[in-house]
């Protein structure tokens, strides 16, 4: 079976009206499947960049983005949509759930426009929310819930059309430290029970040396760490 996620030799500049910015510059990188790795970057050195190619969201000036072993890096639009939609998930540091919609319904939704009939959605929504300890808050809507309540909805709804790939930026930033230790140790729980590709950017070096292993960029290229 194909590696979930690779990333071969992928190169991105962004141009500027006084002088091009190269941001990536040859990056190799490779998730396997239930592998949990830790991206760890300073602010303005292609943390996001790498994460948003990645995620199918921006292209690669040059290299192949390989999901599932096939190149969906320079796919037409609609498709790569379809590969986002099926194979990868998304957390980010701010949850982005939407506020007119409870719990249950942020969870259902991405499920319900994948296709799935809304009582199959409904329920894999109960199931996930249940498994992060939110059994009780399925009808809240995100202003009645705590930060960590709101970013256990975030990650569920990650997960909710059984990724192949989860993405994390910085997904327990906004959080005080014991919320965030609660929510890493649930994100990994899940990932590691279902077997996804994680990849996870952090500044917290403890957090960081809980995962399998640690990348940084260095130079516009992927340094693994000893």
């Amino acid at each position: 079976m194909n590696d979930p996620l690779v990333l071969r030799d992928v190169y991105r500049t962004y141009r500027g009206e006084a002088a091009d910015v190269r941001v990536l510059r040859g990056v190799d990188l490779t998730l396997r499947a239930g592998e949990i790795v830790a991206l760890v970057a300073p602010s303005g050195v292609g943390k996001s960049t790498l994460l948003h190619i990645a995620g199918l969201l921006d292209r690669p000036d040059q290299g192949a983005v390989l999901v599932d072993g096939k190149d969906a890096g320079n796919l037409p639009d609609a498709a790569r949509t379809a590969v986002r939609r099926d194979t990868i998930g998304f957390v980010y540091q701010f949850h982005h759930l939407l506020g007119e919609f409870t719990a249950l319904e942020n969870v259902a939704l991405p499920q319900m426009i994948a296709g799935r009939q809304r009582r199959e959605a409904e329920r894999r929504a109960i199931e996930l929310l249940g498994a992060f300890g939110l059994g009780t808050r399925l009808r809240y809507l995100p202003g009645k819930l705590s930060g960590g309540e709101q970013q256990r909805v975030a990650i569920a709804r990650a997960m909710a059309n059984r990724p192949r790939i989860l993405l994390a930026d910085e997904p327990t930033g906004n959080l005080d430290v014991e919320t965030a230790e609660t929510v890493f140790a649930e994100l990994v729980a899940r990932v590691r029970d279902v077997g996804v590709a994680a990849l996870i950017a952090t500044h917290n070096p403890e957090l960081a040396a809980r995962m399998d292993r640690t990348v940084r960029i260095r130079d516009g290229r992927i340094v693994e760490e000893t």
